[in-house]
């Protein structure tokens, strides 16, 4: 009877609470790795300030750019005989 009960324990915990912390670890586990690697992850959140900082500096280069091509259009368009 006493060995019946030692079975039903280990470490002093039932196999039920043993089973409850596994599974409670284990999605635990399952949570940390979706936030980490899933869709909305850190790592998407990373990537996604790297691409912000690259389009950022495309943008401030079209714009200087524009404005010389802009400036040569004037000077062209000052250059056409008026109609």
């Amino acid at each position: 009877m006493a060995n019946s009960h030692e079975v039903a324990t280990l470490a002093g915990l039932s196999v039920k609470t043993l089973l409850a912390a596994t599974i409670a670890i284990l999605l635990f586990g399952i949570y940390v790795g979706v936030l980490i690697y899933g869709e909305n992850s850190l790592t998407v959140l990373g990537h996604l300030k790297t691409e912000k900082a690259s389009l950022k500096q495309e943008a401030r280069i079209l714009k200087s750019e524009n404005q010389r091509l802009q400036k040569a259009y004037f000077e062209l368009k000052q250059l056409e005989p008026k109609e």
